[in-house]
């Protein structure tokens, strides 16, 4: 079993995953799905109106979606949201037991007649669930007139916070899988290399931008490096020249080829 200490780890470092990520999903809803080619963060890049203030924007589970361009992405982001913000609801529920209720880091439950904390969206989640997941605030504070004042927060019981790091750990999942930047390789179709028709494989991995290789290997003469398995590999800042010469047909202007 995981224990206690990798748990608070591993949640947090999901839950910051989701909100760096977070601004990436938005712009897949609103984006067409995309084949395997060109990546989607490279799609992006490409964009002319993809500046987006995450922080501001509703929640996708509050909002209205008159005409969303990918509803599996739309899903996805609702999916997430719901179970983060249940989440934190159920985390409330054991560790707010003393938080007053003009404290900005209380958690407000929805109630009928409003959203309460989720108005506030996913990153602020995060945030809050991670405050639970460390155990911050859990100690007595002293009001401005130097009064004792028991602590906002109790400290998280072991169950809840495995509760917590399986939530959050199957919520990384699904954002990392629907932006394909979970561990995979995927054969680029229909587009061999321009500089020797080889077979183009896109790679994906977390925590690292999408790289291609060519199949043929050091015979390519592709001007780009050799990966440790002797292909020809375009990383993050080659990506722009292979998209280029596929976009032509060709290979894009010669520079020596490196070792």
């Amino acid at each position: 079993m995981t224990s206690a200490t990798i748990a608070r780890r591993e949640t947090v470092e999901a839950l910051r995953t989701i909100r760096e990520l977070w601004g990436e999903l938005l712009l897949a809803i609103e984006t067409p799905p995309a084949d395997v080619w060109p990546p989607r963060q490279l799609a992006h890049t490409m964009r002319d109106d993809d500046a987006l203030l995450v922080e501001t924007r509703a929640p996708l589970v509050l909002r209205e979606h008159p005409a969303p361009l990918n509803l599996r992405a739309l899903d996805t982001g609702r999916g997430i949201e719901g179970r983060l913000f249940d989440l934190a609801d159920l985390l409330a529920a054991q560790a707010q037991q003393h938080a007053p209720l003009g404290d900005p880091r209380r958690w407000m439950y929805r109630s009928d007649t409003s959203p309460g904390s989720r108005a506030y969206g996913l990153h602020w989640a995060c945030t809050w669930i991670e405050g639970r997941v460390l155990d911050e605030d859990t100690t007595s504070e002293r009001d401005l007139d130097g009064t004792l004042a028991e602590a906002p927060f109790t400290p998280l019981p072991e169950a809840l916070l495995y509760e917590a790091h399986l939530a959050a750990r199957r919520c990384e999942g699904r954002l990392l899988a629907e932006l394909g930047l979970d561990q995979r390789e995927t054969p680029v179709p229909d587009r061999p290399c321009p500089w020797c028709a080889g077979l183009l494989v896109l790679h994906t991995r977390p925590e690292r931008g999408p790289a291609v290789t060519c199949s043929t290997g050091p015979a390519c003469s592709a001007p780009v490096a050799l990966d440790g398995r002797g292909r020809r590999v375009w990383e993050w800042g080659d990506l722009l020249d292979l998209v280029a010469a596929l976009g032509t047909g060709g290979p894009v202007a010669e520079a020596p080829i490196a070792a």
